[in-house]
């Protein structure tokens, strides 16, 4: 099978650097606590758990030893807990998102009621609320009515979201109403050309796969757009995860990965895409 490769995939600076800084804190210290998952992707997590990293979902669990902020931050309440329990810090969190959350500080210093636009779930969003007092997030259209329509709105968005959708939803905010806008473009360069390295592909081939962590955000946005073009999209997490039978009748596969999806996984899934006509249409699923 002809296999075609986004020409941007993989790994981004910001998690390659989370990455580098946990391996090089293991191997110094032989033993750190992370705040979440470092990134989203359950391989590089085994990895460095199999180091000793140690992944707690509250700073109360940690009673001494290192703590390392994963590469979506931490909300500054948690920064300052674990200063007063006298913790060594790590700080992994990408650059893009400290700018997010300085903005979002600086925003509300201003006077602006600050809006960030992104799923309230992320880790990145929450963290970036934690540096306001009032952060209203918005999601989609549903969330628009949390809005005050007369205040001074300053308007930024999660990293990860496409352009498409905070040119959308700040349209949106637009039509509501507002005594004052400032909008702040604080989306990702390196999605951003992802995205749109992924959408050209996809228009090309037979059929795309999107590979990385189900529950990472840059991933599933590079899914959900690539299947907007092409509807024979997959989103897996890895080679393990595909049942050949999808390929039957294709000539040509694309593929894309989130930004921390490992070069690995990249590499044997296209190495398994090209020996794919060598096996039959009577193979059993993952047969190589």
């Amino acid at each position: 099978m002809q296999v075609r490769i986004a020409e941007q995939c993989g790994f981004c600076p910001g998690v390659r650097n989370a990455i580098a800084l946990a391996r090089h804190t293991l191997q110094s210290k032989g033993r750190v606590y992370c705040l979440g998952p470092i990134i989203h992707n359950q391989d590089v997590v085994n990895e460095l758990t199999s180091m000793g990293m140690k992944t707690v979902d509250s700073i109360d669990s940690i009673s001494e030893g290192t703590v390392l902020i994963r590469s979506h931050g931490a909300t500054k309440k948690q920064l300052q807990e674990i200063e007063n329990k006298g913790l060594t810090v790590v700080d992994a969190t990408c650059v893009l998102v400290k700018r997010v959350q300085k903005i979002a500080a600086e925003l509300e210093k201003q006077g602006y009621q600050v809006v960030i636009i992104g799923d309230r779930q992320h880790p990145e969003v929450q963290a970036v609320v934690g540096f306001a007092e009032h952060v209203q997030v918005i999601g989609s259209e549903e969330d628009l009515h949390n809005l005050n329509l007369h205040k001074k709105l300053g308007v930024i968005c999660q990293t990860t979201q496409s352009p498409d959708h905070f040119a959308e939803m700040v349209a949106r905010i637009i039509k509501n109403g507002f005594s004052e806008l400032k909008v702040v473009n604080t989306l990702c360069r390196e999605t951003m050309h992802r995205q749109s390295s992924a959408i050209e592909l996809c228009r090309q081939v037979d059929i795309m796969f999107v590979l990385g962590g189900l529950h990472s955000a840059n991933t599933r946005k590079l899914a959900e757009l690539c299947k907007k073009c092409n509807p024979n999209t997959f989103h897996l997490q890895n080679w393990k995860e595909l049942d050949i039978r999808v390929l039957f009748g294709k000539r040509v596969a694309g593929v894309t990965a989130g930004a921390s999806t490992p070069d690995s996984v990249v590499q044997e899934f296209v190495e398994r895409l090209r020996q794919f006509d060598s096996l039959t249409e009577t193979a059993c699923p993952n047969e190589t």
